[in-house]
């Protein structure tokens, strides 16, 4: 049942694949997808309905092997295949948590997931399974970001909690300027004129077309993914 403070009841969380390569920068690190699962398990205990999309820019980036020759749709795929990898080191650190998790992939995979079939996916987190949406979108071209607006518009998410590594969106770069301004709240279209590179156009456009906000925020500070569901000041809203 849901909590009575809870700001929304179903919920796409959109990792990106670095969270899980802790501070190396790449691979896989099993501490970080425990952290991960710890954060998860929490906000979920509050009665929240969640999905995941993972990245798998800790092993690879469709978009960095085609500048160094590798046919830009092979590599997408390639970048597909390293969310799988992500998607199952998720659901076992969920289960070992105590998390009942499925994976679903936009590729198929039969021997280690299921398909993406809505009407299921919705099944799932009506019984109170977490759900991680692997392979992307299926389709090369397309970024984790935009598979994370696309399955939120498909499961009929209220929200999308996009999880980094920085507090939030700011006015310019924070590594570049210290003294940056955190934005709390944000107009997608704005964002996009300022160039702040938060979301790419087709994730934005698609979330806006929906009416489904973005939150951007820190999840590496322990309890804020329980705070953002709670509706607690915390990173950014876009909408």
């Amino acid at each position: 049942m849901a909590h009575k403070d809870l700001r929304w009841k179903r919920v796409l969380l959109k990792l990106s694949g670095e969270t899980l390569s802790g501070k190396g920068g790449s691979g896989l690190d099993v501490h970080a997808a425990a952290y991960i699962a710890g954060e998860v398990k929490a906000a979920h205990a509050l009665g929240c309905e969640i999905a995941v999309v993972i990245g798998g820019g800790n092993f690879i980036r469709g978009e960095k092997l085609s500048q160094i020759g590798i046919d830009r749709a092979t590599a997408d795929y390639m970048g597909m295949l390293g969310t799988m990898i992500n998607a199952l080191a998720l659901q076992s650190t969920f289960e070992q948590s105590g998390l009942s998790t499925r994976v679903m992939s936009a590729i198929a995979a039969s021997d280690v997931c299921e398909p993406f079939i809505r009407r299921r996916a919705l099944r799932h987190l009506e019984k109170g399974r977490v759900v991680i949406f692997a392979g992307g979108t299926g389709s090369p071209y397309f970024s984790t970001d935009t598979a994370a607006a696309l399955r939120a518009s498909e499961i009929g998410a209220e929200a999308i909690l996009k999880a980094t590594n920085v507090e939030g969106v700011y006015e310019e770069d924070p590594k570049k300027n210290a003294g940056a301004k955190l934005l709390q709240e944000v107009d997608s279209l704005d964002m996009l004129r300022r160039g702040l590179k938060v979301m790419d156009l087709t994730a934005v456009t698609l979330a806006r077309e929906n009416k489904i906000p973005t939150m951007v925020f820190d999840v590496f500070k322990k309890g804020n993914l329980e705070r953002v569901l709670r509706g607690e000041k915390i990173g950014s809203e876009i909408r």
